[in-house]
């Protein structure tokens, strides 16, 4: 890699010429340059960069400025020479880069005008690039880069705080803030903040502080928001002409420079705002975006600011003309209703009075109520208010007639209202439905089947209309499309809805790509994430591919590997590498043939796209590294080597090593439990088991999710746990351990449940599944919309039960529900769950028992099966419960059609093998959607697999390609006969797939046989064949896996490596399972291990170590990294790197993969 050019000016400054000095040369130098000699003197070389740039910003540079300075250092006696002061250099500004704590040191003890100077480098955004001696630096550059650091950021953010509004002015230093704070974690924003602030700032300094406030509102924590709000009110209020307590500071402008923080209000505060004030307020301009942002608004504060807003003269009833009474010019000015609704913003979700409405009105309020998904929480509420102007809005006219105004509402729609509508009117209103988010399956599809009634064929026009609506046509109707249509859609903004299509459904448009007859569209016209479900049997085929059409497409692994060995032949790996995702099949080979400088000259690249490389390729880079740069290693790639040279790695290089770590997230990749355990262990010996400030937070970054439960419990110092705790909330997957660790230290700082504020409750949010259900219970009962809203942020996790439990108790205690109405026998009495409940709970709708699901109103059941079809945490005895309640409403099984079936989502589980036969399951569609429920028993399956073939009228032989994508995991209940069947031009466009099924070991053997058809003798097969097939591979018979080359084994996919039998797998030899590679030997089963002999043990651990599959390259123990920079350099730059610093902050922290 070459040297960067903005480095180490400093020291270029002051070794040029160093041949030539003359004692009498330092006459006449300039007063800045000998306060700068005079520092590099002291050893300050901070404060004379510093100087350095003062100097500059004012003075031409001449040739013979390093020749005087020089002069004047050696006639002090200060000699350097260019070696030493490199040296003293790069010690003293690694120093400050591995202890940012030294720099606000270092600045606490400049003088005024160095101070001024690195202020302004934070704030000015200087673009000034300056050429010394052909030496370039790019002064922006270097401010960006230092306000990424976390550690140079929170030096310079408290030194800003304790001197800024000393040395500069009041304005200049809320500069300062503003670009430190944007630039920061939301951590540094805490509590104490506005008490380091001075007190009676100027106004124009005021109000741009507050801006920056409430632009990182959202990163700041409740109890700092509040204490934010108390500061700007006490601002505010300490300059307002209001003197008595009747009389509210709360003017106009007042409310518009809080911003977001308007809803910290208190709500006594809001009663006494002034109409006219409020009447002033809701005419600015600027007045709906502001409220268009309270997310966080509850229904209380917003009632009260409506209530405000109606006694200011604005009458949010009247349609035509709104009056503004006591507004002097601004009295009886006309304003349309749909203006004023417009102006109400995120208050609108909350609009009361509907008993005055007319239809017009309502309507208009409707449409402003699409923002309402914004709020956080209260979402029944608004369904519910929803739910009622629609029943105004339609009042005196069908929904035939007013489907097209009436918004986002129409999601409220009933699937039989939704049957009532006309193909007509389905059509007329297009526009609006094929936009409108939230719709369930089930709808989509009654409306998808009213428009294309309408318009008879699925043309280019009718798709490009669909918008949203598209996911409800059939996989069989898309192949059915004309291809020249097919390549119009896939060329136009239609195609960004093809990707949110069912795979069967992708696979019925990708059959009409590449040799589909005249016109269709060629592989390369796939669009980007649908390009990833083209077949490699098809991708063989095309020959129009090159680095430059792939840039914007994903690609599956087995895609890439082709990709990139057929384009290397003819493009440089820098090309090849500029191409999107095609990294992802750069082979080891490929990395081994890298020279030295094309390999330095990419490792900025690798190191940006971490997140597409997988462990074997890191593992393949790191010894890439070791052979070229040792010496400077990155730690993400020295933790890649095995775990002997991470713990190798000195203490005096700890800092550099955590930093490295920090940035990745480690258990993607360090796979093995076991070297986890090792390099964690380092981690520990780095931090002597303790985290002594925020700094080392900092510096921890992603690795805090790491730290043992002994370090977090007793280890995490009181000065550090704040930002550790800020840090801790993005942890996705703390262990048992760690999580009761978090837990105690919560209770010592907070006290028990039963005594936390609001504010204590919201900041702990993601910590409120730690503790038990008795200690919950107080917070579902004096907080319940806090811990509803809390479950609502909790997606893609099933959080622990007893959470759940207390969602439940707080949704229960505040229903209005009553005994149901239900006539089953055993419903009598029972409080039966109502829709809104249900809404409500979402997950925690697994607490319901299955009494209670069998009592479901007919009308609760229809509006909800399809949230209660969601729910994952739903046993057998209460599937089967909503299963029997659906045959109650719907009738047997065999009058089901295609959205019930849809409808019911995990429910189907419960149906058994004679109901299952009973569907229609013609529809390859509905055939998919069971397919996505996983745990189906063996006999189910086979049920399904044969409805479908029964119903559709379908041999086997007859299937499509999209048919098999379609059947999904029901293709596992073929037996051997059925599948040799299937015709091998449908089955190679769709092995990928089908190589994402865990079938049986038969089944997988007789796919094998297929793709051998297809892919020719497995003893023949490349890399990015083994990848494509996935667990198809599995069904490798012993002697076809003895004599697979061992350079092959990292390409078996991890899914592949656990389904082989174990009595197969012990045929692997020991060279073999070296070559495993990390990912796939972390995929070994316990079975499979068991059956190992001694050598394969062995070697099946080097694999997890990351060893080196060439001996000759596996060093010795002693051959440890002698400094592990944060990223990639040759001998000699890391000095330079450290230098060029340059701006003030100075103490860059290392550009590092994100």
């Amino acid at each position: 890699m070459s040297l960067e050019p903005r480095t180490y000016v400093l020291f270029l400054f002051l070794s040029h010429g160093v041949a030539s000095l003359s004692a009498n040369s330092s006459q006449g130098l300039h007063p800045s340059l000998q306060k700068m000699a005079e520092e590099v003197i002291d050893g300050n070389y901070l404060n004379a960069f510093l100087d350095l740039i003062q100097f500059q910003s004012s003075h031409p540079w001449t040739a013979d400025l390093p020749h005087a300075v020089l002069a004047y250092l050696n006639a002090r006696n200060a000699a350097f020479t260019a070696p030493s002061l490199q040296a003293a250099v790069e010690q003293h500004l690694q120093q400050r880069l591995y202890r940012p704590q030294q720099l606000r040191e270092d600045l606490r003890g400049a003088d005024a005008q160095q101070f001024r100077t690195a202020m302004q480098c934070v704030w000015e955004d200087k673009k000034d690039r300056w050429e010394l001696e052909g030496i370039v630096v790019d002064l922006g550059a270097i401010r960006r880069q230092a306000l990424q650091s976390p550690g140079v950021n929170r030096s310079l953010l408290l030194i800003a705080l304790e001197r800024c509004f000393q040395e500069l002015s009041a304005l200049e230093c809320v500069e300062v803030l503003g670009a430190l704070l944007r630039g920061s974690p939301g951590s540094f924003l805490q509590p104490g903040l506005p008490a380091r602030l001075p007190p009676g700032l100027r106004q124009d300094a005021f109000r741009n502080l507050s801006a920056v406030f409430r632009d990182l509102y959202d990163q700041t924590s409740a109890r700092t928001q509040g204490a934010l709000y108390s500061w700007m009110a006490g601002e505010l209020r300490a300059s307002s002409s209001a003197t008595d307590g009747a009389t509210s500071w709360v003017s106009a402008e007042n409310l518009w420079i809080l911003g977001r923080y308007m809803v910290h209000l208190p709500l006594e505060e809001i009663t006494k705002i002034s109409p006219v004030e409020m009447g002033l307020f809701i005419s600015y301009d600027n007045a709906t975006k502001q409220l268009d942002t309270v997310y966080d608004i509850t229904p209380e504060l917003a009632q009260a600011f409506l209530e405000r807003i109606g006694s200011s003269g604005f009458d949010m009833r009247n349609a035509s003309t709104v009056h503004r009474q006591g507004l002097g010019a601004y009295a009886l000015r006309p304003v349309p209703g749909p203006l004023l609704s417009h102006r109400l913003g995120l208050l609108v979700c909350f609009h009361g009075d509907l008993e005055l409405l007319d239809a017009a009105l309502a309507r208009v309020l409707l449409h402003q109520m699409i923002k309402c998904s914004r709020l956080r929480g209260f979402q029944a509420r608004v369904q519910k208010l929803k739910a009622d102007l629609l029943g105004i809005a339609t009042e005196n006219q069908t929904l035939n007639e007013t489907l097209g105004s009436l918004s986002d509402a129409v999601v409220g729609l009933t699937p039989s209202q939704l049957e009532a509508l006309s193909p007509e009117a389905v059509h007329g209103a297009i526009s609006t439905l094929s936009q409108v988010s939230g719709w369930a399956k089930s709808q989509v599809l009654i409306l998808s089947a009213k428009y294309l009634a309408h318009e008879k064929v699925l043309s280019f026009h009718s798709v490009s209309q669909m918008g949203v609506l598209l996911a409800g046509v059939g996989a069989q109707a898309l192949s059915g499309m004309d291809p020249r249509a097919l390549a119009q859609v896939l060329r136009s903004a239609g195609s960004l809805h093809v990707s949110s299509l069912s795979p069967a459904q992708q696979q019925g448009i990708l059959s009409k790509v590449a040799g589909a007859g005249a016109g269709a569209p060629a592989v390369a016209e796939v669009p980007g994430a649908l390009f990833e479900e083209v077949s490699l049997f098809d991708l063989r085929r095309e020959l129009g591919l090159n680095s430059t059409v792939l840039k914007e497409k994903a690609l599956r692994r087995g895609q890439a590997l082709f990709l990139y060995e057929l384009l290397s032949q003819t493009s440089r790996p820098a090309e090849l590498l500029s191409a999107g995702q095609l990294v992802k099949g750069m082979a080891c080979s490929h990395i081994d043939a890298l020279s030295a400088d094309s390999f330095l000259a990419l490792s900025q690249y690798f190191e940006n796209n971490l997140a597409l490389l997988s462990p074997y390729q890191v593992n393949c880079l790191a010894w890439k590294a070791w052979e070229v740069s040792r010496s400077f290693m990155q730690p993400f790639l020295l933790a890649a080597l095995p775990a002997r040279y991470l713990a190798s790695v000195p203490a005096s290089r700890c800092v550099p090593l955590l930093i490295g770590l920090g940035r990745i997230r480690l258990e993607a990749l360090v796979l093995d439990p076991h070297k986890r355990t090792l390099v964690l262990r380092k981690v520990q010996q780095c931090l002597n088991s303790s985290i002594a400030d925020e700094y080392t937070v900092d510096i921890l970054g992603n690795l805090l999710c790491h730290v043992p439960a002994a370090v977090i419990q007793h280890g995490v110092s009181p000065r550090a746990w704040a930002t550790a705790l800020h840090g801790l909330r993005a942890c996705p997957d703390l262990s048992p351990e760690q999580g009761a660790a978090v837990r105690l230290r919560l209770l010592e700082q907070h006290g028990p449940p039963q005594n936390w504020t609001a504010e204590t409750t919201k900041d702990l949010g993601p910590f409120l599944v730690l503790f038990s259900g008795d200690e919950l219970s107080s917070v579902a009962t004096k907080f319940p919309d806090i811990l509803q809203q809390t479950a609502s942020k909790m997606v893609g996790i099933l959080p622990p039960k007893e959470f759940l439990w207390a969602v439940f108790e707080s949704v229960r205690n505040s229903s209005e529900r009553g005994p149901g109405t239900d006539p089953s026998p055993g419903c009598h009495g029972v409080e039966a769950p109502s829709s809104d409940d249900i809404f409500r709970l979402a997950e925690a709708n697994a607490c319901w028992a299955p009494r209670d699901l069998r009592c479901l109103g007919e009308a609760t059941f229809l509006r909800s099966v399809e949230r209660l079809g969601a729910v994952r945490g739903f046993l057998q005895p209460q599937l089967t419960a909503l299963k029997e309640k659906a045959i109650q409403v719907w009738d047997t099984p065999s009058s089901w059609r295609e959205r019930h079936i849809v409808a019911l989502g995990r429910i189907a589980l419960a149906l058994n093998e004679s109901e299952l036969q009973q569907l229609d399951l013609s529809s390859i569609d509905t055939v998919a959607s069971l397919g996505q429920q996983s745990g189906w028993t063996p006999g189910q399956a086979r049920s399904i697999l044969r409805g479908f073939l029964e119903d559709s009228g379908y041999r086997i032989q007859d299937l499509k390609s999209f048919h098999l994508v379609g059947l999904g995991t029901t293709l596992c209940a073929m037996n051997v006969t059925e599948i040799s069947l299937i015709k091998i031009s449908e089955f190679r466009v769709v092995v990928a797939r089908i190589g994402t099924l865990l079938c049986s070991t038969p089944v997988l053997a007789e796919f094998k046989r297929k793709a051998e058809v297809v892919f020719g003798d497995p003893t023949k097969w490349s890399s990015s064949v083994l990848q494509e097939l996935g667990t198809i591979a599995a069904g490798l018979t012993k002697e076809e896996l003895r004599v697979l080359g061992q350079d092959l084994m990292p390409y078996f996919q991890p899914s592949a490596i656990r389904c082989l039998p174990a009595e197969i797998f012990r045929e692997l030899s020991a060279r073999q399972i070296a070559a495993l590679g990390p990912e796939n030997a972390a995929a070994v089963t316990p079975a499979q291990r068991r059956q190992l002999r001694a050598p394969q043990l062995q070697s099946l651990q080097r694999a997890l170590d990351g060893a080196r599959t060439r001996p000759s390259l596996d060093a010795p123990p002693s051959a440890s990294p002698s400094q592990t920079p944060s990223s990639h350099s040759p001998p000699g730059a890391s000095a330079a790197r450290a230098l060029w610093l340059g701006c003030p902050l100075l103490v860059l922290a290392p550009t590092l993969p994100r």
